[in-house]
């Protein structure tokens, strides 16, 4: 105790004398400086008194997969503004490959009593992925919102972007532009969001071969691994389910010396930062990110005002945005 004392005391700039009357519900401390302290505790990993716990209940965890594809940081800016309206604090947890997992994350914030918690792109969008961190939230009554398509039966109300309509618009648009050959760059094969993809395009292409599908983890390396398959087996159209897998699948283009969009058309996903800024400025399907962001936040903070919400997906409209990665498909 006279340790953690002196920690906090020399963390915040004050006395222990201070720190203990805080931690003791003492008068003669100013607001800022008993937040200070709380915070200091926080930061150093100390648990909070018992009586001061309902403190933390202003906070909200964000977890997102990464901050490399910036759909991400375009959804935390959304939801983090969001929540700052209402007042309420987004605890920001990225995962990193071989750092902390999705599951650590879960653990430090229900540590830190968090009121509630926000996933966007995470495990619970694949089927063959470990979910029993969600069903901790779910047996300690902490409301979740997942953003985009979740496996079944997790109980959590989600905020989606239609994954159907995106390919339908992206596949019109290269069929209507002469494409017949007409290939698919999705997630692993257990990735909710691809697999409801893969089967619009069955819906509108009865005939798509198994071949014009091609498998990738979510990055440009990935992309361009995939896309090149695509090339060799004689696609002239690529739809990729996310804009880095794009960015992939113009660079596989271009290093087997086919011109984007003279001889290769591609659509990307999501439209996130900077895609109009491209070589060439990259066709894809934009997703409603501020609408669909504070539909998140908006659901999640009539959890934690104690009102049920319905286990169930809330889908948004997405948008084709048309610029210079698709064209007409090459004669002959």
């Amino acid at each position: 105790m006279t340790r953690r004392l002196a920690e906090v005391a020399k963390k915040v700039g004050v006395s222990e004398a201070t720190v203990s009357r805080v931690l003791n519900g003492k008068p003669g401390v100013s607001d800022a400086t008993r937040q200070a302290v709380l915070t200091a505790l926080d930061v150093l990993g100390y648990e909070r008194p018992t009586q001061l716990r309902g403190e933390r209940a202003r906070l909200v965890g964000l977890v997102l997969p990464e901050l490399q594809n910036p759909i991400f940081p375009a959804f935390a800016e959304v939801i983090g503004g969001a929540l700052a309206q209402l007042g309420l604090t987004p605890v920001l947890c990225t995962q990193t490959k071989g750092g902390v997992s999705e599951a650590d994350y879960v653990e430090l914030l229900l540590q830190q009593q968090v009121s509630g918690v926000v996933f966007a792109g995470g495990l619970y969008a694949q089927a063959d992925a470990p979910h029993d961190h969600y069903r901790l939230l779910a047996d300690r009554n902490i409301p979740v919102v997942l953003v985009n398509a979740a496996i079944e039966h997790l109980g959590f109300p989600a905020v989606s972007c239609d994954d159907a309509v995106a390919v339908e618009q992206a596949w019109r648009h290269l069929a209507s532009l002469g494409h017949e050959r007409i290939g698919l760059v999705l997630g692993p094969g257990d990735h909710i969001p691809s697999a409801r993809k893969l089967a619009a395009a069955r819906a509108v292409a009865a005939d798509l071969p198994d071949e014009f599908v091609a498998r990738a983890i979510f990055s440009i390396e990935g992309g361009h691994a995939a896309a090149s398959r695509l090339i060799d087996r004689g696609v002239t159209g690529i739809i990729c389910a996310s804009d880095p897998l794009a960015l992939g699948a113009v660079r596989a283009a271009r290093r087997k010396g086919f011109d984007v969009p003279g001889r290769i058309s591609v659509v990307g996903y999501d439209d996130s930062a900077f895609m109009n800024c491209t070589e060439p400025p990259l066709t894809t399907v934009r997703q409603p990110i501020e609408a669909m962001g504070r539909a998140a936040v908006e659901l999640l903070n009539v959890q934690i005002g104690g009102t049920a919400v319905p286990a169930e997906e809330l889908l948004f409209e997405p948008e084709l945005v048309v610029r210079g990665s698709t064209g007409q498909a090459p004669r002959g």
